[in-house]
């Protein structure tokens, strides 16, 4: 079964960028998450939707 959510970590690999570059994607509000307790998880959807805003952008 495939993943619906992901860490910061596993979505930093999945895009090949840091974690520090993920974070910032958060604060500046272009990649959606959400919070479950302490954790912050990045649905994978969400990737697919920052990248073709970013290419938007470009």
């Amino acid at each position: 079964m495939d993943d619906l959510v992901l860490t910061v970590d596993e979505a930093a690999k999945r895009l090949r960028v840091s974690r520090w570059t993920i974070y910032t994607l958060i604060r500046s509000k272009q990649l959606r998450t959400v919070k479950i307790g302490r954790r912050r998880l990045v649905p994978v959807d969400a990737l697919s939707e920052c990248i073709d805003n970013l290419a938007e952008v470009a």
